[in-house]
């Protein structure tokens, strides 16, 4: 799989950084890490399974730490820091930068940036903010349009209807993420979030009226820039021979990525409203997450709680 990168430049835009130091051009140094490091064992001497690609960040501990002990030693220990050849070090709480870590920073082409925020809650922002622009990712065809909160990624074969079905969906008061070609990002082991290419985001085509721009016409309230993965449908042409689930007993789930994720078919034909449908399936999967399962309480019902559900996951390129 390919690595992803992110520019120190973005780094720095995104949480308005002070450069305190920067060796070049900080839209040249590329971050491939989507982890940080705060180096208070390093600076104690400990080295064993340090990576120099993070971030490095200097808290008030270690700073506390620095300040503590003399001159001679703290410059012993942040040359051994700098020596590793780090990809950048910040500060945090707007801390004073002591003068040898800048003339290490210039003797070894390290990067020295600084916040006002707290730690912690730098740390954790550029972390979310390092796992969605690293996240490994996929390319997939198929519209992603937001309903009633839940991401629904709409797949199926050129010309089945996913785009028309989009618009109808935006004018009921939804909002559309990507149109065609949708990236999949896995930001953690149960979360895809999912967002357009830049160049054709916000656009969308329509056969036998062409491309249009959603935010242009329907307005900002019409479109997103990125959306979680809640449930992908996967439109079909009606097959009359074809069984079609009409219970929902068992549990049919895609793989992306490593994470599952819920799966429905719908088969489309002349006189179903597939819009409708794909607001009810978004509502139904809400109720399924706050704990409430339709088909298991008519079972119940019945009679037959005891049916067995079989959880059923296939890969996203066989839908």
């Amino acid at each position: 799989m390919a690595e992803f990168t992110v520019t120190l430049k973005q780094i720095i835009d995104e949480f308005h950084l002070e450069v305190l130091y920067c060796p070049g051009k900080p839209e040249d140094i590329l971050v491939s890490e989507n982890d940080i490091t705060r180096p208070g064992l390093q600076l104690m001497g400990f080295y064993e399974y340090f990576n120099p690609e993070r971030i490095q960040i200097i808290g008030k501990m270690e700073f506390a730490y620095l300040s503590t002990i003399e001159e001679k030693e703290r410059i012993a220990h942040l040359t051994k820091l700098f020596a590793q050849h780090i990809k950048c070090l910040c500060l945090s709480r707007g801390l004073p930068c002591f003068a040898e870590m800048l003339t290490l920073a210039q003797q070894y082409q390290v990067p020295v940036l600084r916040t006002s925020e707290s730690t912690s809650h730098f740390t954790s922002n550029l972390l979310s903010f390092l796992n969605l622009h690293l996240a490994p990712r996929v390319t997939r065809h198929g519209v992603l349009i937001e309903i009633y909160g839940e991401g629904i990624f709409i797949t199926g074969e050129s010309g089945v209807g996913k785009s028309e079905c989009a618009i109808e969906l935006v004018k009921r008061g939804h909002r559309l993420i990507a149109d065609d070609a949708v990236e999949l990002r896995k930001v953690s082991n149960t979360q895809l979030i999912g967002t357009s290419p830049e160049n054709i985001r916000h656009f969308l085509e329509l056969r036998g009226i062409g491309i249009i721009n959603v935010r242009s016409l329907f307005g900002m309230g019409a479109v997103k820039l990125q959306q979680e993965i809640d449930m992908i449908i996967a439109l079909e042409p009606w097959d009359s021979s074809k069984v079609y689930d009409r219970m929902g007993v068992d549990e049919m789930y895609a793989n992306i990525l490593g994470v599952k994720v819920p799966l429905m078919t719908i088969p489309v034909k002349p006189g179903r409203n597939t819009a409708v449908i794909m607001e009810v399936a978004a509502m139904n999967s809400r109720q399924k997450k706050m704990g409430y399962n339709a088909t298991a309480e008519l079972l119940k019902a019945l009679g037959y709680e005891d049916m067995p559900a079989q959880e059923i996951v296939r890969e996203l390129d066989t839908i």
